[in-house]
């Protein structure tokens, strides 16, 4: 598998920042489209810190920059409801023609909702009329029509990297319980239901680590015809430690049928001697870990990607949904775990990786899935004292057109978004590889 003579070559690019004075500003997630048809609007959060250590009343402003207007931010309201790695899940809906985002939102304890005191906001660009559900999202399909809703509360006590800081004391959590996992929310009706539960899955070819293991579903994306969602199952029987947490990558339906196991990463956990010791590993120590099934994003509505393992190699995989073939994808160049997802053309993977240990700077690269060649076209400092909750990942995302991409980072000490053109780029590579 994999493409032979595969090659990395350094070809550095100008990137502009998009930022007001006084404020810092990021996105998120890589794997969502943050430009809207029009290529003009660019969505993002402002806030008046570069990083720290969330509370419930830390405010961001939400909107979008204006590339049209001097690139100015365009505040259309605002969210307690959000995190570093994710943002507050702000996204268009796409059968508005991008006239209309939704984001997470904080509401009252009382309101009666699926997960008490979260809720979303849908806000219309242009004229800023505003609807609410009491349900927070992760991610919505491509139709419009629906949305996926987990439970953020979850996610801070097993996953704080992707949790809402909780005005409520904490709670002992039930392990693997029948009524949570995976609800769908209407998005015309407002009602909810829950299509998989994490019993559902505990239940589902176990394996004997999960026995007394805290459960969670995550990562649930969408496909682009909106008629499948992968996800990642994992549990853990200590927090605590991500060394000590496994993973299987699935596939299933909208209506919770048809649940496909594509992979598992149940492996031996020494970590859980209770002579070992977490706090001797680094920040991205765990996401080097040959173990680790992550970043999964669909290539089309029949293949997967993920870095993860596969018969004891650990790679970006490419997977085809409801079957057992398994691709490795750039072998020799493709070496770590990043932030992957490919061009709309299909031809290329844009991608990142971790800081290096040594000098804390991450690289953004393209690789060219006809050449097997690598392309360096970035490489940004980060600060080594940011933490696991706080750091920021590049998280490279596509323009619309595969012509720019669109990264957070914190290499100025100021947290922003840069637009990179490639189009020129990837013009002469295709160009160069058709020759070959």
């Amino acid at each position: 598998m994999g493409i032979e003579n595969q090659r990395i070559v350094n070809a550095e690019i100008r990137a502009f920042e998009l930022s007001e004075p006084g404020k810092h500003h990021f996105f998120g997630y890589y794997n969502k489209q943050i430009w809207d048809l029009t290529g003009s609007r660019v969505l993002a959060l402002q806030c008046d810190f570069p990083s720290k250590d969330l509370q419930p009343s830390d405010v961001a402003s939400v909107g979008y920059f204006d590339l049209t207007n001097g690139n100015k931010f365009k505040k259309l309201s605002e969210t307690t409801s959000w995190n570093w790695q994710m943002g507050a899940q702000l996204q268009w809906l796409e059968a508005t023609q991008c006239r209309d985002i939704i984001f997470n939102i904080r509401r009252p304890l009382n309101d009666g909702g699926l997960y008490p005191g979260f809720g979303s906001r849908v806000v219309n660009v242009e004229t800023g009329e505003a609807r609410e559900y009491n349900v927070p999202v992760y991610v919505v399909a491509p139709s419009s029509e629906w949305a996926i809703c987990v439970d953020y509360r979850r996610y801070n006590a097993t996953h704080p990297t992707i949790g809402y800081v909780d005005e409520l004391e904490p709670v002992e959590l039930a392990l693997a319980p029948s009524d949570d996992g995976m609800h769908i929310l209407d998005l015309a009706s407002g009602e909810t239901k829950l299509v998989l539960s994490l019993a559902d899955l505990n239940t589902n070819q176990p394996v004997a680590s999960m026995d007394g293991a805290i459960h969670w579903i995550s990562h649930p994306e969408i496909a682009q015809d909106s008629k499948r969602i992968l996800f990642l199952h994992r549990w853990t029987k200590r927090i605590e430690d991500e060394f000590c947490w496994l993973h299987r990558l699935y596939s299933v339906n909208p209506d919770g049928t048809d649940l496909c196991l594509l992979e598992c990463s149940d492996h031996p956990i020494p970590q859980l001697d209770d002579a070992y010791d977490a706090d001797a590993n680094s920040v991205f120590d765990y996401e080097k870990s040959e173990y680790q099934i992550s970043h999964p994003t669909w290539v089309n509505p029949k293949e997967i990607m993920v870095w993860g393992p596969h018969k004891g190699e650990i790679h970006y995989n490419l997977y085809t949904d409801r079957s057992d073939r398994v691709e490795f994808i750039g072998t020799q160049v493709l070496t770590e775990n990043g932030h992957m997802t490919y061009s709309p053309n299909g031809r290329f993977i844009l991608s990142d990786t971790y800081p290096d240990d040594a000098t804390s700077v991450r690289t953004l690269f393209i690789y060219d899935t006809h050449t097997g060649a690598r392309y360096d076209i970035g490489r940004f400092w980060t600060d080594p004292n940011l933490g696991k909750v706080n750091r920021c990942d590049l998280h490279p995302r596509w323009r619309r057109d595969g012509r720019a991409v669109c990264i957070d980072s914190i290499h100025t000490e100021a947290r922003n978004l840069y637009l990179i053109e490639v189009g020129d780029m990837l013009d002469q590579i295709q160009a160069e590889g058709d020759k070959a």
